[in-house]
C-alpha cells in the first residue's frame, strides 16, 4: 500500500511541478509578446494559444496540491467561532461537500473529454490542437481533489484549523 500512496504522492508533486513551469512560461510568454509589440513586430499567433493552454493547465493540475497542502483560499470567520466538537462536523461536511463537487465536475469532465475524443474535436485558432488534450485536465483534476478533500473528511486532518481570518 506505501507503494501506491508514494506513486500518487509523486504524481500530485509532479502535476504541482508542471503547473510551476507553466507559470514560468506565462511570464516568458508575456515578456517575449511586449517585447515583439514595442519592437514594431506582431508577436506569433501560438504565443498568445500557448499562453492560454497554460492558464488552464497550471490552475487544474496544480490545485489538488494546493487542497493537499491547504493552500486554497478559505474563510474562517464562522468555523473559528465554533466550539471545537461543532467545529469538527461542519469542517468535515464543507469537505464532504467540496467531494461532492469535485466528484460531479470530475463526471461532466471525463463526459467531456470522451465527446471530444468522440468527435475528433480540434481547437484551431493558432494551429490544429486536439481539444481532448485540454479537456483531460477536468477529470483528472478534480478526481484528485475529490480524493483530496476526502482526507480531510475521514482522516485526522481537518480543513479548517479554527484561527480566525483568511488562509492561503
Amino acid at each position: 500500500m506505501s507503494t501506491v500512496i508514494r506513486a500518487y504522492t509523486a504524481l500530485l508533486y509532479a502535476m504541482a511541478f508542471v503547473a510551476g513551469a507553466m507559470l514560468i512560461w506565462l511570464m516568458v510568454s508575456v515578456i517575449v509578446s511586449v517585447l515583439m509589440r514595442n519592437m514594431g513586430l506582431q508577436p506569433y499567433a501560438w504565443l498568445f494559444t500557448s499562453a492560454e493552454y497554460g492558464l488552464l493547465y497550471m490552475t487544474m493540475l496544480g490545485a489538488p496540491w494546493l487542497v493537499r497542502d491547504k493552500g486554497h483560499v478559505h474563510i474562517e470567520l464562522v468555523t473559528a467561532a465554533l466550539p471545537e466538537a461543532t467545529r469538527r462536523v461542519v469542517s468535515r461536511a464543507v469537505a464532504l461537500a467540496c467531494v461532492v463537487v469535485c466528484v460531479i465536475l470530475t463526471w461532466k469532465g471525463l463526459d467531456l473529454f470522451l465527446t471530444n475524443i468522440e468527435r475528433s474535436d480540434y481547437d484551431v485558432r493558432a494551429y490544429y490542437f486536439p481539444r481532448w488534450i485540454l479537456t483531460i485536465s477536468f477529470p483528472l483534476s478534480f478526481g484528485l481533489m475529490a480524493v483530496e478533500f476526502s482526507r480531510f473528511v475521514f482522516g485526522d486532518d481537518l480543513m479548517h484549523s479554527g484561527e480566525a481570518g483568511i488562509h492561503e
